[in-house]
């Protein structure tokens, strides 16, 4: 799956265009949606506005609010009057820093603040409790106050793309995070243990960041269908990697990992196994037991022979093995071509 540059699951759609009233002069041709003859959303992206009118801080019913984007340097203080909006939209513009009033918005579910100027998050942030979706990827965010762990309502976290120098602890205080949690391309070098209470997490991307290692305790996030950790610094996993019985994808790509546990046999749910780059230099017998498997990466390794159990695998459709230098064509090379499987060499 695609790191998405917006995040906006579960985002309600906006009211109609047709006006039940005169529209707004200050408004882009259609931007303002009506129900029932009142104001309900300003639906703008795209549409070149260096600020917002004052005029919107009037429309209280507003619930919902597009301004991906745009050019906006400031978001106004006084947005902090529409108490009834559900979901603020603010993706790709220049803003440098989320007023205080944004914490007046209580009803809040979604906000997307991604690809703006950002280089901190305001206390005022955590006070909303009903907060859904966070998107605060593509800024220069180098620190995360503990206060995140109050968004105990969040399903999905976008920190990717910053400069965060460590992932607080309090990331594993939120029970409702089950679909996505971005924190690739930062630059911190270990993962909270406490990250290993988000058992009800389905993706999980720590890529391109310079972790050494993953705690044991991420045999606690049982809920994981996709981990991608690759271009990091691992040169282990830990042998609780085998507890994520209903995990499909594993990217490990470009690690510097000379060898995997025994347990990664335990995986048997797993599609998609990514080991590319890594100076493996042997695979455990236990991957014959990966029989869900269909796509398995070796290229750029220093194997130098393979399991013949690979020649079971009853489902894989690929096998990638360029550029490794072995002394003779593994045996499991020709059955599993014989029967249809793509081997690469």
């Amino acid at each position: 799956m695609p790191d998405p540059g917006v995040s906006r699951p579960g985002v309600p759609r906006p009211g109609v265009s047709r006006p039940g009233g005169p529209e707004p002069q200050w408004a882009p041709p259609g931007a303002v949606r009506f129900a029932d003859g009142v104001p309900v959303a300003l639906v703008a992206p795209d549409a070149g506005l260096s600020s917002l009118p004052a005029a919107v801080g009037d429309l209280a019913a507003l619930r919902h609010i597009d301004l991906d984007g745009n050019e906006l340097t400031t978001l106004p203080g006084w947005i902090g009057r529409l108490e009834r909006l559900l979901v603020l939209l603010l993706y790709g513009n220049r803003i440098a820093a989320l007023p205080p009033g944004l914490g007046r918005l209580a009803s809040l579910e979604h906000l997307s603040a991604g690809r703006n100027a950002l280089t901190a998050v305001p206390d005022a942030l955590w006070r909303l409790s009903r907060l859904r979706s966070l998107n605060l990827a593509e800024n220069e965010i180098a620190d995360l106050p503990p206060g995140l762990g109050r968004l105990r309502e969040l399903r999905m976290l976008d920190l990717g793309h910053n400069r965060l120098r460590e992932v607080p602890a309090e990331i594993g205080d939120l029970p409702c995070l089950t679909d996505y949690l971005y924190l690739s391309d930062n630059g911190f070098t270990s993962v909270p243990a406490s990250l290993g209470r988000l058992d009800r997490l389905g993706y999980l991307n720590l890529a391109d960041n310079r972790l050494a290692r993953l705690p044991a305790s991420i045999g606690g996030m049982t809920g994981l269908h996709e981990l991608r950790a690759h271009d990091n610094r691992l040169t282990t996993l830990p042998g609780t990697i085998g507890r994520l019985t209903g995990l499909r994808e594993l990217h490990l790509r470009n690690n510097g990992l000379a060898a995997l546990p025994e347990a990664i046999g335990g995986l048997r749910a797993l599609r998609h196994l990514d080991l590319r780059g890594n100076p493996l230099e042997r695979l455990p017998d236990s991957v014959a037991g990966l029989t869900e498997l269909t796509h398995l990466d070796l290229r750029v390794t220093r194997l130098s022979t393979l399991p013949g159990g690979l020649a079971e695998l009853p489902r894989l459709e690929k096998l990638d093995l360029r550029w490794i230098k072995f002394d003779e064509v593994p045996a499991c090379v020709r059955p599993l071509r014989e029967r249809g499987c793509v081997v690469l060499l």
